[in-house]
């Protein structure tokens, strides 16, 4: 059972190690910063939680003695509490800043929300 759990845990941890190589590899292939942002988001959140809820599993057999388990879904909760908040910041504040979109960009939902009232524009100062 146990070497089972670890083989199990090793296969996320290969599941998260390519997502987080694939995060990095859109960094550089995006065109413009909204993309990387959404990119690297969504790729290192999937990694970072692959990654640990294997390290998780591995270390089950060790969890009377160290507690890991719960110190990895901790961490689990807080990346994924933070990690989209923290892109969404980063996002409203390049908008916010005027950094243009990517000429492949055909659609802004935000500037649309703008025109039609729903949110208010961003204020220089």
């Amino acid at each position: 059972m146990g070497e089972t759990i670890k083989l199990i845990g090793e296969i996320f941890l290969l599941i998260g190690s390519f997502s987080l190589m694939t995060a990095a590899v859109g960094l550089l292939r995006m065109p413009d910063v909204y993309n990387r942002v959404q990119t690297g988001t969504k790729a290192s959140t999937l990694g970072a939680l692959m990654s640990f809820v294997g390290l998780a599993m591995m270390s089950f057999d060790h969890w009377q003695e160290t507690n890991w388990v719960g110190r990895f879904l901790v961490l689990v909760i807080f990346i994924l509490l933070t990690n989209p908040v923290s892109s969404h910041v980063l996002m409203r504040a390049a908008y916010a800043m005027k950094i243009p979109l990517s000429k492949l960009t055909s659609v802004d939902k935000l500037k649309e929300d703008i025109n039609n009232k729903v949110l208010e524009e961003p204020k220089d100062e």
